[in-house]
């Protein structure tokens, strides 16, 4: 199971690659995979059976007993098999679907196999927090199935109100699983189901937990989101809306039902939400005349129904509960379907604009009655049994006393009268020619026959409900072991309930026959009176409550933005000031004792290195040029690369001096868009409370420094770190086998905020589209036009740089490519011979930082920045084009690239069974080089070095090449001024 899990994982992400030479074809491959799972959970079904569950399980995080843990008990393996057969179904259908498209179908297909992937993993897992995770991705990507048409405003809206409702109501459930799971003291979903824990905070997590499962599957206040979801491509409403995602909600009950039902709070909040949204919905889904509207409307009436059954809690009640399940799962998705295809072939789902297309379409009008058959409860179907069972298993607990019975039996009685009601409306709206007012036909619709390959997955699931209806007591014997695990109510338990088409006279079958008379006579009244017109029936809907609290949120949200974020940077770095030394200085003063060990100094240097960062400091706050200010701010820095090589720490001296360097660089690449001076409208305002603020933060951290290097009572666990370097990482180097093995995952989460800031800093510069930017910066020329234009300039083209080839040029030969496309006066013929000869040495000696660093000083961060500072004298030295030379690619590609090579190294070893970030060393005697050994984290330290490159070379594109192009085109308007003298 967990193989078939990763195989839905790794098949959703080809297909984005194979849907481009495929087409529409591409979903025969993506049906391959529901399909062996489906063919697996078959073939376990003799296991599950006879109470052999079988039981995958993989340690995740070890520590919280949670685990990648897969279970098929009758109602998972129940759960699979509709997840799964009818995924493979839908993906087929597809097929056809989608024929003669291309646009997003690759897209399309991988985010539908993901999904039937993910809910292949809700149904099976055993572990309750895995459980929240697959349902929240369930959401996620029913997101962005919804929205697939995403130029539409309407899908737009309709995936983000899904997905706020869903995510919601799954966080609120993370809260009782949560409670749930400190009161059980374990995570698995079968232990907490056997241990029945009570109490309080158990009935408080139950409530918690049916917010998320009624949330899920669209239950009254929620229900709105699901006929709003119709925007989505029909085979996601046969799918998502029929017989997966609004049954993952479903699922939760019928797990937690037979432990969970007779507590408190269950039964009143599963029966009077349920009956509502089932009356609720069938009586809207009355006032539609969109065919897929009226069975939205009727999913949700249909949901209502289900989860009151599910919910009950008693073995006959979960006997019918799941009967219906599989049931609604089949007629409703051969329904979306049949939908589907009226809506390709004609164009509409308007019932008003549909006349005479069942007697064109025999086929699908006989698939359609079928699923309404069994939706309406007429027998021989699978729904006829289904309800028969609800009847009489709710009727069973009305006897017993249980007002919640009676309540439950009264609703779904009438319920199901509207369920015929609506189940006729959609067949008469689709297929019955119409007439007039004055009584005459009207003009039929045309019908263009779709292909055979269109029809044969609605008929299947409209054949399969009718079979399992004719093989009733088979259907029980699968069903029931699921059941026995519910409680039965005396005195039925002597005789439980089966399932069969023929129980004899009995009053359920009355009921039943009853609410199928009410609801002939409910339709032939609307459509006599003029009643079912499009319409609501509540004039505030929750829906309307959804769309005020949305409104009140943006509302609210802008008027705290112009309160908060006023543009003023001087205030946002105040605030931040202020609140550190209100939360410090907090923690200080409430402190127990302090301790003071103040030494004179540790190392002569320090007597030297601070006087002068504390004169660079004092300097800097007086500059009024501000090249003069970021200077003497680096002064402060040097000295401390000057404290770090004199105490012992040469990697951080190495890596600090590269830093400072790169950052001082883009600090003059900003400053060129500024004012050199600090004139009157960029000078300090209120200097005296910016210098109180100043004083303040400066005394705050300096007090934390003393006191807590000096509240030491413990041995400090460095101590043993040179050894844990040797034994761990096998590398002499503490700092960087830190760096790449003990705190591994601090790095890959340090590279991921890298990522994001270059990302940021070139989104914040790049006001045009950046690949056409990126084509001027980076031109890709061959190792011939390299060469060629050594004697012969560059020129800019529509597509890229190209060399010259004809005519003559005055030009020097050229040390730098990019150089000739620099101003004389910014050209410096010394610089660009030096950048030429240094430049290869440069990159080798960062390379003789990546991969000695694990023994000696260096590594991925001091090398990459190194190999950086190379990039940068090429950009001093050449200009952007000569930026575009050396690196002819985009620096989100090496980002990329170097993070998909640290994740790797990081996850390969669970592969192998090992945990993540385990090392493995290679050692050999090489000839010439002797004895040599590797250890995997260096390829970790590859993937570090790649994206310090990326990161320095993107913020070379963002704040050097681009902002060169600006000032190119857009000179600013003080650079104008002080060339005429004027006032700045």
């Amino acid at each position: 199971m967990l193989y078939l899990l990763l195989a839905f994982a790794v098949g959703s992400l080809a297909l984005t690659f194979l849907a481009k030479p495929l087409g529409a074809r591409v979903f025969y491959v993506a049906a391959i995979f529901p399909l062996a799972a489906l063919v697996h959970a078959v073939l376990a079904s003799g296991r599950v059976l006879r109470g052999d569950i079988p039981f995958d399980s993989y340690p995740w995080i070890e520590p919280l007993g949670v685990e990648i843990s897969m279970r098929m008990d009758t109602l998972s393996w129940i759960m699979t098999l509709v997840v799964t057969g009818i995924g493979a179904l839908v993906l087929l259908y597809c097929r056809w679907y989608f024929r003669g498209k291309t646009e997003g179908l690759g897209r399309f297909s991988s985010v539908l196999l993901a999904f039937a992937g993910t809910m292949y993993g809700l149904v099976l897992t055993d572990d309750i927090v895995m459980l929240v995770m697959f349902w929240e991705i369930t959401s996620i990507l029913s997101y962005l199935l919804i929205g697939h048409y995403h130029l539409r405003a309407a899908s737009r809206r309709a995936a983000l109100q899904a997905l706020l409702v869903t995510t919601l109501g799954g966080l609120v459930m993370l809260i009782g699983v949560v409670l749930l799971a400190v009161e059980s003291g374990t995570t698995s979903v079968s232990e907490i189901l056997a241990l029945a824990p009570t109490g309080v905070l158990v009935n408080v997590s139950l409530v918690l937990l049916l917010v998320g499962a009624l949330s899920k599957s669209a239950i009254f206040p929620f229900h709105f989101w699901l006929p709003g979801a119709m925007t989505a491509p029909t085979p996601v409403s046969a799918y998502l809306h029929a017989a997966a995602m609004v049954k993952a909600g479903i699922y939760l009950l019928a797990r937690l039902a037979p432990t969970f039902a007779e507590a408190e709070p269950w039964r009143p909040i599963v029966v009077i939400l349920g009956i509502f949204t089932m009356l609720l919905g069938g009586w809207q889904a009355l006032r539609e005349v969109d065919l897929k509207r009226i069975l939205a409307f009727g999913t949700v009436s249909q949901l209502g129904f289900i989860s009151v059954v599910v919910g009950f809690g008693t073995r006959d009640a979960a006997l019918a509960g799941v009967a219906l399940l599989l049931g609604h799962a089949l007629f409703k998705s051969a329904l979306f379907l049949v939908v589907g295809v009226i809506d390709r072939q004609l164009s509409t789902r308007d019932i008003d604009a549909l006349s005479g297309v069942g007697r064109q379409a025999p086929v699908m009008a006989a698939t359609s009655f079928i699923a309404v058959a069994s939706m309406a409860g007429l027998p021989p179907t699978i729904g006829f049994v289904a309800k028969e069972a609800a009847l009489s298993g709710l009727l069973g607990a009305a006897r017993a006393g249980d007002i919640w019975g009676t309540i439950a039996l009264v609703g779904v009685v009438i319920g199901s009268a509207l369920t015929v009601a609506y189940g006729i409306r959609f067949v008469w709206g689709a297929f019955w020619t119409k007439h007039g007012r004055d009584g005459a036909p009207r003009e039929r619709t045309e019908w263009p026959d779709p292909p055979l390959g269109f029809l044969a997955v609605p008929l299947v699931l409209a054949t399969l409900g009718l079979a399992a209806g004719l093989v009733a007591p088979m259907v029980d014997t699968l069903l029931a072991p699921y059941a026995d695990t519910a409680a039965a109510i005396a005195p039925v338990a002597d005789y439980p309930y089966h399932l069969a088409l023929w129980h004899g006279f009995e009053l359920a079958l009355l009921l039943s026959l009853l609410s199928l008379l009410v609801g002939i006579g409910i339709h032939w009244i609307t459509r006599a009176t003029g009643w079912d017109i499009t319409g609501r029936v509540l004039p505030f809907t929750a829906a309307d409550a959804y769309h005020g609290v949305t409104r009140a949120v943006d509302r609210l949200s802008v008027a705290v933005t112009s309160l908060t974020q006023r543009g003023s940077l001087p205030i946002y770095v105040g605030t931040v000031f202020v609140v550190l030394v209100a939360g410090e200085a907090a923690a200080l003063i409430g402190g127990h004792e302090w301790r003071l060990a103040l030494d004179d100094w540790q190392h002569p240097a320090q007597l030297a290195v601070a006087p002068l960062m504390i004169a660079a400091g004092i300097v800097a706050i007086v500059a009024r040029k501000r090249y003069t200010g970021v200077v003497l701010v680096s002064v402060t820095s040097l000295g401390m690369i000057v404290l770090f090589a004199t105490m012992g720490a040469p990697d951080l001296a190495l890596t600090q001096v590269v830093i400072e360097a790169v950052t001082l660089i883009a600090f003059a690449l900003v400053l060129r868009r500024l004012p050199s001076r600090m004139g009157a409208h960029h000078g300090s305002s209120r200097p005296l409370l910016r210098a109180l603020i100043a004083v303040a933060v400066g005394v705050t951290m300096a007090a934390v420094v003393v006191i807590a290097t000096s509240a030491r009572i413990h041995e400090p666990v460095s101590v043993s770190w040179p050894e844990l370097a040797y034994e761990i990482g096998h590398g002499r180097n503490v700092v960087n086998v830190a760096l790449v093995d003990i705190r591994g995952w601090d790095t890959m989460g340090e590279l991921s905020v890298l990522i994001v800031a270059a990302t940021g800093v070139a989104s914040l510069v790049f006001v045009t589209h950046r690949s056409d930017t990126l084509q001027r910066l980076a031109p890709r020329l061959s190792a011939a036009k390299r060469r060629a234009a050594r004697t012969r300039p560059l020129v800019e083209t529509t597509e890229g740089i190209q060399v010259q080839t004809s005519g003559n040029s005055d030009r020097p030969r050229a040390w730098l490519l990019g150089g000739q496309r620099m101003s004389a006066e910014s050209r410096s013929i010394i610089l660009e011979v030096v950048v030429r000869i240094l430049f290869h040495s440069i990159i080798v000696a960062s390379l003789y930082l990546l991969f000695a660093g694990h023994n000696l000083p260096g590594g991925g961060f001091a090398g990459g920045l190194l190999a950086g500072m190379a990039l940068v004298m090429r950009y001093i030295a050449g200009g952007r084009y000569e930026l575009g030379v050396a690196a002819p690619t985009d620096a989100g590609q090496i980002l990329g690239v170097g993070m998909l090579i640290a994740v790797g190294t990081a996850v390969a070893p669970m592969f192998m069974g090992l945990d993540p970030l385990t090392r493995i060393i290679w050692e050999a005697e090489v000839p010439v080089l002797g004895h040599v050994e590797f250890v995997t984290s260096t390829l970790f330290d590859i993937g570090v070095y790649l994206v310090v490159i990326g990161l320095v070379l993107d913020v070379l594109r963002s704040l050097g090449a681009e902002v060169d192009r600006q000032l190119k085109d857009d000179p600013p308007r003080w650079r104008a001024t002080e060339r005429t003298g004027g006032a700045r």
